[in-house]
Formats: C-alpha cells, structure tokens, sequence
C-alpha cells in the first residue's frame, strides 16, 4: 500500500479539486466501511480517499472511479496506469442497464500469429524475452476509457478527474516495503532503461522504506491530457514518445544489476496508437439463485468463464468441492473456445443452462475429476468431450476498483499493465510504464489440432481473465465486486460469489476467506490457509495440490442493503490491506 507522508484530504478550488497536506485521519486504512451517500474501495488508501471526496463534492460513481484510478496510476504504477488498458462495467440507475467499455490493448496491424516466434529458431520466445521488449506492448486504452467513461456517464470533466493524481505524483508518497519489493523482484530489468531507473532506482538501488516517492513527469503528462485532451496521447506529442521508447528502447548507459536476454525493440506505430478504437460490447449475463450476474465479454473471457462456472454449480452442489470441479470445466473451455473474435453463438452456448448441464454430469459428488479435464464437445450432447489442450497462464500485476454513488450508479473496473512493472520501460519525460499485454496471447498453438483462439494477429486484442462483475436482485445493484490476479481473477471473484451467496458468509468474511485457484491443473493453487482448513477433506475427494502460494488477488466489492446503504470492503491483509470508505457512517 502507499501513503503519503502526511495523508491527504481535498480541498476544491476554483480550478477543480486538489490535494493539500493535513494530519493523519483514522480510519485510513479500514478495509471494511458500512454507511450511506456512496462508497469506495480500492487496494490503496490514497485513491480510496481522492474517490470518496469527489463524491462528497457531488460527482457521481464515474467521476469518481476515474478520480481514484488516476491515483492508482501514480500510488500503484506497477499494476496499472495510462500505458495500459482495462474492462469498465457501469450500472446506470436511471435506465437499470448494465454497459461495458473495453479499453484493452490491441496488437500492431503488422502483427501475425509468429509474432512470438523468434526467427533465429523457428522456436517462441522465453516470456521474460518477450516481456521485456518493445514486441509486448500494445496499443494502451486506459486514456481513451476514462475519457469515454465521463463522456457517456460522467458529470467531471477528464481534465477535472485527472487533477487530484497529477498533485499526489508532484507531492509524492512514503515507499513502504511492498513498493520497495516490488522494484527489487524486476530491478535487472529496470535496470537496463535510462529513465526507469532514474525514476525507480535512485543511486542504483530500490527506494528506502520511507523515503518519498515523486513523479513530476506523470503530473505533467496529466495535466496536458486534460488541457489537450486524449488527442495529444493517441496522435501528438504523447503518441510519438511512446512510439519512439518502443521502436527504440531507451537503454542504460550502465545498467544496474543483470537481465538474461537482450532487448528487442518493437513494431508499434504512431498509426497503430492513431487507429485505436474503444469497444462497447454487450455484457455477459447469467441467472444464479434469483440473481442476475452481469460481466465483461470478449476480449475477455472473464465474464463467459465466471458465468459457466456458476451455471455448473447451480446446476450441482453449493460446496468448494463443486466450486474447484466448475472452474476446471470452465477452464478447459475458455481455453479452447474463447478469444477476441469468438462468436457470439459460441459465447451464448458456453454461459447456458443447457451447457452447464452438459459439463456438470462429468462431476462426481464424491470423486475429483482427474486434471486436466478436457473441453466440452459444442456439437455433442449429453457428457460429451472433446480432446484436451494445454493450459496457459497470464500475468498478475493487476489492479482493481469499486464506487458506488447515493443515487444508484456503480462502477467496477479491472485495469493493468500486465506483468508487475509491465514491459518495465518508463516513457522518458512522460513518467509511466509501458504494458507487456501482448504476452497475454499465446506465443504458439496450445490446443493441438483444434484452432487456438488466443494467437497474434493485427490490431487483435489479446484474451483476458478481467472479470469486473455487478450483480442485480430485481433489477437493483446487490453486489459489485473484482480483483486482479491474472488467471486467478477468474477464481477469486467466483470463490467470493460462492463465499457470499451459498456459503453464508457476510462480505467481509467472503472476501477475507483462504482462497484456492483450480484452473484446469493437477493441483490446486492455495493459500496455506485454504489447505490447511480444507485440505483435509478435498484430498480425501481425490483433489490434489500444487505448491502454496502466499495470496490469491486483491479483490474490492460493495454491497447494497435496504434503505440505500453500502457495505463497501477491500482486502484486509492481502497486498498490505485495502481501503473501504463510506460518505456517511449515519
């Protein structure tokens, strides 16, 4: 988490909102906040408190999610920030409709399905290789949703929203450990770039715990987004740095520490960033217990993978044996059908009653499947099968947000640069990271003689596991939640969905709950908390276990009790704890 030396609150002057220096307020990092008039979560107790003043100040669930994730871009620059992309759900109370924006990052138009493919070798590149190079990054749509966002929704203006972030990166902010780690785990790669290292690591080295953070190069790139508007990002001054650190990455005269590969610039182009173009699809949506659950749809295959998954427990058992049964299902399918041109037939099918049904009359109450389970069969009946693929993975550096306002609205919103610290190249004067989302793509075929759905190709957006999800009893927001994660995403927001709605946890204890990850492996990812409560009982169902992991995702979430209240809630250990606020404790 980030703090600034003294915390913040905002003032409102004539200009807009600002950041002025006050004395530590309690409750700063409560992860749990119960209240009316509007709330916000977020992993970061600065964004949380920027959000929460705009609301109090009269600016609706977007102007406030934008708000909190420009912060988040200055606070958590290694998750997220304007050189990526994101998934943005948004409720309108007036209209009862649930809409979506995808903002993800598309591939150069001169990409192909080798675009991973090293032509020394004829073989793909090491991810790390491939990661740390001009060829990861896409096209970033951060800029251009938040612009969309207030646009469409919004009463602020974006340069108005930017403007609390662009005065925490002038003021700066204390780095505590998980910052200072965090550089410390990638430090040979951003060792090997003159302006990462400058900004990231001073005198060599990874920031003191304590010292303070500064970024006056993101402010500045802030503040000419809002004067200029997203024109100077996608097609000015912006668009051509960006271009330039790509096609010819800014190397270190003397770089700090060591990095096993050589750095390869990239094709992106200035017509590439130029043609960007945000999409606006229909929301996936499925029905579980009386609710209806709504979440993103392709390019991600967070929404279809989290539907199916609920479907196959509705249609089984509300237990963690069936909840770890349903995500391998749902993983073997996403794997072989879901990408960014998947058809919408096939996305239909794949959130069915009718499939669910089809994939739950594999699982046993008693046995575990034996993993990797296949896919299902799209022209079979019955338990029908098809041949399995191979199981692919995504990175993990993410970052999540949830706002609620006192008329209704509600945002849930996934962004990322992918990897942590992305392709770890800092855009030099400009102050923020670029994305490696392209290594989201597979780099060669996975799913044997069936097509993959998830290679390169121009302009293509790579798959995704971002599942911001909103939930509605009657047609009214109930629940909202999201994480990041990578593939994990997946599973944290459906073991939450499960922990709350069938297991009869409040949401704070859904969310504080161990969580284990199936996503289609032989063993289960866990935290030691998960096995050590669970193991037990799931290994004598024939359920085994991977290596522990020390936590799975950050998520956020709000719910919606009578009379117009919030329970707004964040992670209260994970990634340092989260940040929860309500307008009004009354």
């Amino acid at each position: 988490m980030r703090f600034l030396p003294v915390l913040t609150v905002l003032s409102l002057t004539a200009a807009g909102l600002v950041v002025t220096s006050a004395p530590a307020l309690a409750g700063d990092r409560q992860p749990t906040a119960t209240g009316y008039g509007g709330a916000v979560a977020t992993v970061d107790p600065t964004a949380t408190a920027v959000g929460l003043e705009v609301l109090r100040r009269g600016g609706n669930a977007v102007d406030a999610a934008i708000a909190a994730a420009a912060t988040l871009g200055v606070t958590e620059p290694f998750s997220a920030g304007v050189g990526g992309g994101g998934f943005f759900v948004h409720y309108d109370a007036r209209t009862r409709k649930v809409s979506t924006i995808d903002g993800r990052e598309t591939a150069p138009a001169s990409a192909t399905e080798r675009y991973f493919i090293d032509p020394a070798d004829g073989l793909p590149y090491d991810f790390n290789e491939a990661r740390v190079s001009g060829l990861s990054t896409g096209v970033p749509g951060t800029v251009a949703t938040w612009e969309s966002a207030l646009n469409r929704w919004g009463t602020r203006s974006l340069a108005s929203a930017l403007r609390p972030a662009a005065e925490v990166a002038d003021r700066g902010f204390a780095v505590d450990a998980t910052f200072r780690q965090q550089i410390a785990d990638i430090q040979g790669a951003f060792g090997r770039f003159e302006s990462t290292k400058a900004l990231y690591l001073p005198g060599g080295a990874p920031p003191a715990v304590g010292t303070i953070q500064r970024n006056p190069d993101l402010a500045a790139t802030y503040r000419l987004i809002g004067r200029k508007g997203t024109g100077v990002f996608y097609r000015g001054a912006v668009a051509d740095d960006i271009v330039r650190t790509v096609q010819h990455p800014p190397l270190a005269a003397e770089p700090v520490g060591t990095w096993a590969y050589p750095i390869r610039p990239g094709v992106l182009t200035r017509s590439d960033l130029a043609g960007y173009r945000l999409r606006h699809p229909a929301p996936t949506r499925s029905d579980y217990r009386g609710l209806t659950v709504y979440g993103m749809s392709t390019p991600s295959s967070g929404g279809t993978a989290v539907g199916e998954a609920l479907n196959i427990i509705e249609a089984g058992q509300p237990t963690l044996h069936y909840y770890l049964e349903a995500s391998a299902l749902a993983f073997a399918d996403r794997n072989r059908y879901v990408g960014a041109y998947t058809a919408k037939p096939v996305l239909k099918k794949l959130i069915s009653d009718d499939w669910a049904e089809q994939r739950a009359c594999t699982i046993s109450p008693t046995t575990a499947l034996v993993k990797p389970v296949p896919p299902g069969d799209l022209t079979g009946t019955g338990c029908a099968t098809a041949t399995a693929g191979a199981k692919v993975e995504e990175g993990q550096s993410t970052t999540n947000l949830t706002v609620a306002d006192k008329w209704g609205n509600v945002v849930e919103y996934t962004f990322t640069i992918e990897a942590t610290g992305g392709n770890a190249m800092v855009v030099p004067g400009r102050g923020f990271l670029l994305n490696n989302e392209l290594t989201d793509f597979n780099f060669a075929p996975t799913q044997g003689t069936a097509p993959d759905p998830n290679l390169p190709g121009p302009g293509k957006r790579p798959r995704s596991s971002m599942s911001p999800t909103i939930v509605l009893k009657d047609g009214k927001p109930f629940l909202a939640l999201g994480s990041p994660g990578g593939a994990t995403i997946i599973t944290t927001v459906l073991q939450v969905l499960v922990n709350r709605i069938d297991l009869g946890m409040t949401l704070p204890e859904a969310l504080a709950a161990p969580r284990g990850s199936q996503r289609n492996s032989a063993g289960i990812q866990a935290e030691p908390a998960f096995r050590t409560r669970y193991g037990p009982d799931l290994t004598r169902l024939g359920h085994a276990f991977a290596a522990d992991v020390a936590e799975l995702g950050a998520a956020t979430a709000i719910e919606f009790t009578r009379g117009g209240g919030f329970i707004a809630v964040a992670e209260p250990v994970r990634r340092g704890g989260g940040a929860a606020a309500v307008v009004s404790r009354r």
